[in-house]
């Protein structure tokens, strides 16, 4: 099929790049002449693993391809999906100017039947509006459907998720735009839910907010479990093993960050409260989360007491592994308290440093986790990259000003750490 993509961000190149590897043709659309510039070098401007191979295998066989035009996206193609962003404003709601823009960009350059599809994260009765946006300046030039069909990417695991999807959602009012959806995703053999176009909507909201839920109740055990002698890590298990529950998003740290999670559950607040619902349960949500990182903050200073002219070691920036996004990302929050309170900082991260940069240009950027240790007064761990998990720790001991480990992700085993000598300071345990 023919299709085409408007916005090239994180959601726009894993869909367009998942799509023409299924041997659709697909056309990139992003209003950013640089960053269209470099996808055409056969560079990615995010790390996501796969992606980078996927797309330039995609563009040499003549599957894929970056222009700046909607105008030229739209004529060539049977499926438009709007891909951008939508951030929050002020308030927590979502900033759907680019959306809206797109519509009307869309109108203007219907030439037949096209199947307009909202992958962006929007809130319910988006969709309403960027049909009636697309019937006002389209002028009765050219028949369209509007569908949403909302995306559940994980970042640093986005190529696997687009090929192994739990469901795919598709709300629309249309039989014709549906069964051609249907088609479209054909090949990953996945379960097909097919919704009115305000149901898929809240699907998304819905979906993320839950998830959030389990790791700020996660989070708030770990309180419980350190105030009463338990151990989080035993308690989420046992929790998690309950099949009505599971493990997944059942674990405590320092919160949860990115672009999504905290977006989502704003947005969601917003939406209940547009609707006249005032949503207590998410707020107290967001609210464990936003007090997350202090709880942890406290504990390196109760561990440490002054902080000023200590040199301390961070490993992990970004938000989650296997990702350099920077959005939300817990590190920038302790980096930060860290410095006003006159720490000196290093840190390490496999993959972020480069964005981390713009973030934060006042701290000591390392080569590696035992450049970070070496003469710091404790190490701080944020992000639970599988490299740090892997470290030789009797080094880290003997590189270390003083032998203190503060877990944010509880990577290592409380009892081996103490054996090794280690002051080791954890979540919930």
């Amino acid at each position: 099929m023919k299709v085409c993509i408007i916005g090239a961000g994180y959601v726009g190149l894993v869909t367009g790049a998942t799509l023409a590897e299924l041997g659709n043709r697909v056309i990139c659309v992003d209003n950013n002449e640089e960053k269209i510039a470099i996808l055409n070098r056969d560079e990615i401007p995010i790390y996501e693993p796969g992606l980078k191979e996927m797309v330039r295998g995609a563009r040499q066989a003549g599957r894929m391809s970056f222009i700046t035009s909607i105008a030229e996206g739209v004529k060539a193609s049977d499926i438009i999906f709007i891909a951008v962003s939508t951030p929050p404003k002020a308030d927590g709601s979502a900033d759907l100017s680019a959306v809206a823009a797109v519509a009307r960009e869309v109108a203007e350059n219907l030439n037949g039947y096209k199947v307009v599809v909202d992958k962006s994260t929007v809130p319910v009765k988006t969709g309403e509006k960027v049909a009636e946006t697309i019937k006002r300046y389209s002028k009765g030039n050219g028949e369209f459907d509007v569908v949403s069909n909302p995306e559940f990417l994980r970042e640093g695991s986005a190529i696997y998720d687009t090929f192994h999807p739990d469901r795919i959602i598709i709300g629309t009012s249309s039989r014709k735009a549906a069964d051609l959806l249907i088609e479209l995703y054909k090949p990953l053999n996945a379960p097909v839910i097919v919704t009115d176009i305000n149901s898929a909507e809240i699907i998304k909201h819905a979906a993320n907010s839950f998830l959030a839920t389990k790791i700020s109740f996660a989070n708030a055990l770990a309180h419980i479990c350190e105030a009463s002698g338990a151990n989080v890590e035993e308690v989420t298990r046992g929790v998690g093993l309950d099949s009505r529950v599971g493990s997944r998003f059942l674990n405590a740290g320092v919160g949860y960050g990115g672009s999504c999670f905290p977006k989502d559950v704003s947005a969601f607040i917003a939406i209940a409260e547009e609707l006249r619902y005032d949503f207590g349960l998410l707020k107290e949500v967001e609210r464990i989360n936003k007090t997350q990182v202090d709880y942890f903050f406290n504990k390196i200073k109760e561990t440490l007491w002054i902080l000023e002219d200590k040199i301390i070691g961070v490993l992990g920036l970004a938000f989650k592994p296997d990702t350099d996004d920077m959005r939300n990302a817990p590190s920038v929050k302790i980096i930060s308290r860290l410095l006003e309170e006159g720490a000196r900082v290093k840190a390490f991260d496999p993959r972020s440093m480069e964005k981390a940069r713009e973030i934060l240009p006042d701290i000591e950027y390392c080569d590696g986790p035992y450049q970070v240790a070496e003469g710091a007064e404790a190490l701080v761990i944020v992000t639970e990259w599988n490299e740090f998990r892997e470290m030789d720790l009797k080094r880290i001991k003997e590189l270390l000003h003083q032998p203190i480990i503060l877990d944010g992700r509880n990577i290592y085993d409380p009892a081996k750490m103490e054996k090794l000598g280690f002051i080791y300071k954890s979540v919930g345990r």
